[in-house]
């Protein structure tokens, strides 16, 4: 076979990889760095998530701080970032917003998990349930509410131009500045991305 296919196909293979280890259902160009808050259907607006977006909070009610986080209840990647942002959960307030885009059980499990009375402890089960390979928590009954919720968030999702989730949108504590991510972080990139102090290890 030749070198220059060879090489061709290695590099196509290394694309494909690093795609799959940032977040699901990455555009090209998409991933697991930083982007501008600007997309290309119009600014990201806290406001705007704070008015539209449905979802249920982990980490401190009463911070100051507020960091959206776009999930799939089917993306491997969101639950990832679901274990390194506990660390982090002290110093910030994590809004954690489902939206359905994978599968039809990223809908039913994301408003099952809405409709939980301790949504954060679901979502623990959920992801206990994701990484024994049984696929997730079994979807309650009458929710069609919440399901109603996931498809608005969906929607606002996409209005700002994201393309992949988990999408992590914030503002830096040390400077002020929004910031976004598509792509799971582990917990010291997720602290800076965030201005906030990284645990010791």
């Amino acid at each position: 076979m030749p070198t220059h296919f060879l090489f061709k196909l290695f590099s196509s293979a290394l694309v494909v990889t690093s795609v799959l280890l940032t977040g699901c259902n990455d555009a090209p160009g998409t991933g697991a760095t930083e982007k501008s808050a600007k997309t290309a259907s119009g600014p990201v607006s806290m406001a705007a998530l704070a008015a539209q977006a449905i979802g249920f909070t982990a980490g401190s009610q009463m911070s100051a701080r507020t960091v959206y986080v776009f999930f799939d209840a089917q993306c491997p990647h969101c639950g990832v970032l679901w274990e390194a942002a506990k660390p982090l959960r002290a110093q910030a307030k994590f809004v954690w917003i489902p939206v359905g885009i994978l599968n039809a059980s990223s809908t039913s499990q994301g408003a099952t998990i809405l409709a939980a009375a301790d949504p954060v402890a679901e979502m623990d089960k959920h992801e206990a349930s994701l990484q024994a390979g049984q696929g997730g928590i079994s979807a309650a009954a009458n929710i069609d509410a919440n399901k109603a919720s996931i498809a608005k968030n969906t929607e606002l999702m996409t209005s700002f131009g994201f393309a992949s989730i988990p999408v992590i949108i914030g503002t830096n504590a040390q400077t002020g500045a929004l910031v976004t991510q598509e792509g799971a972080m582990p917990t010291a990139a997720l602290a800076k991305l965030l201005g906030l102090q990284a645990p010791a290890n």
